[in-house]
């Protein structure tokens, strides 16, 4: 009887442990503030992108993405925790004489996309990135950037969620970026890079008037579904 109730408490206990460990598990993004972003995957793999703004930079990364070379973008060594095989991937490895390039990494495939305007941001030296991870999950971060001709292609990829700038100062203003979110058509449209300056702005998010908004504030950190 009493091998039977250790038997039973054995079971339980490893049926808790995995219940615990699923609970744990799932894909997850931090917004960081302004255009930086976290995501850590269901697997425990970190990717940082744009890391400039906020906090939680904490976690060792996997692989680092950078959409353009302004600053703002580009705090690099905010990241001091990174795996031997940490990859940094840049516009500059991203877009190849006109050519967008994928990355497959296993855990992640990371595909460049157009990004950049006329008034800040040449469009041969930015990129957004299109992130499906390996539940198939596709994530969006538009980068600095108006609007792109590759823009109403994205639809067809049904995208999961979509971050879009809107600052109205050096990219796109709050009418163009809601006309990218509608022509995008991403599950979840998130406004991010709102006010030079500002990590997060509330009031400016609020305009953010689209299907399926989420409005993130800095320091946030979302369960992916």
């Amino acid at each position: 009887m009493k091998r039977k109730l250790c038997g039973i408490l054995s079971l339980s206990l490893l049926l808790l442990g995995c219940c615990s460990a699923a609970a744990e598990g799932g894909d997850k993004i931090l917004y960081q503030g302004h255009g930086s972003l976290r995501i850590v995957t269901g697997e425990g793999k970190v990717i940082y992108i744009d890391p400039y703004a906020g906090e939680g930079y904490d976690l060792p990364a996997d692989l680092i993405l950078v959409t353009h070379g302004h600053q703002d973008h580009t705090a690099l060594k905010l990241i001091k925790n990174r795996n031997e095989d940490c990859q940094v991937i840049t516009y500059e490895e991203a877009l190849v004489k006109g050519e967008y390039k994928t990355f497959d990494l296993g855990y992640a495939t990371v595909e460049a996309v157009q990004a950049g305007n006329n008034k800040n941001h040449n469009i041969k030296n930015c990129v957004g990135w299109l992130i499906t991870l390996s539940d198939g999950t596709v994530i969006y971060a538009t980068g600095d950037t108006s609007t792109t001709e590759q823009m109403a292609e994205l639809a067809k990829r049904e995208i999961d969620y979509a971050f879009f700038v809107c600052d109205g100062v050096y990219n796109m203003d709050m009418e163009e970026a809601i006309a990218c979110a509608k022509l995008v058509n991403a599950k979840h449209s998130i406004p991010y890079h709102m006010a030079p300056g500002k990590l997060f702005d509330q009031k400016r998010a609020e305009k953010f008037d689209v299907p399926g908004r989420l409005i993130v504030p800095a320091g946030e950190e979302i369960m992916l579904e």
